[in-house]
């Protein structure tokens, strides 16, 4: 699987300090949303392997990062590039709209 769960302890390793573009997506696990846009990253993930990390965090068992960064709603992913988030995107959206998001951030 080209997705990384990460936590509250290992997030600044895994996503503010990557040399590439991170796309992380907030859920949990009851959140009917979340599963539908699941398959979405995953396809993301795997075809963008290399470009982009892709992290997954459960805010139910993180709650320390979800509110360093004013999660109000699952799901949420945010992209962030040199450790800091550019991108904001929630709820369930399409394919393009999250691909078109990482676009952005990959020519900048």
């Amino acid at each position: 699987m080209a997705t990384l769960n990460v936590s509250d302890q290992d997030f600044e390793k895994e996503v503010l300090q990557s040399k590439i573009p991170v796309l992380v997506d907030f859920w949990a696990a009851w959140c009917g949303p979340c599963r539908l846009i699941a398959p979405i990253i995953n396809e993301i993930a795997e075809e963008l392997q290399g470009k982009i990390k892709v992290c997954k965090l459960n805010v139910d068992e993180n709650p320390i990062t979800p509110g360093k960064y004013g999660i109000r709603a699952i799901p949420t992913l945010i992209i962030f590039k040199n450790g800091e988030p550019t991108e904001v995107i929630v709820g369930v959206v399409s394919k393009t709209t999250i691909l078109s998001a990482l676009d952005k951030v990959l020519k900048a």
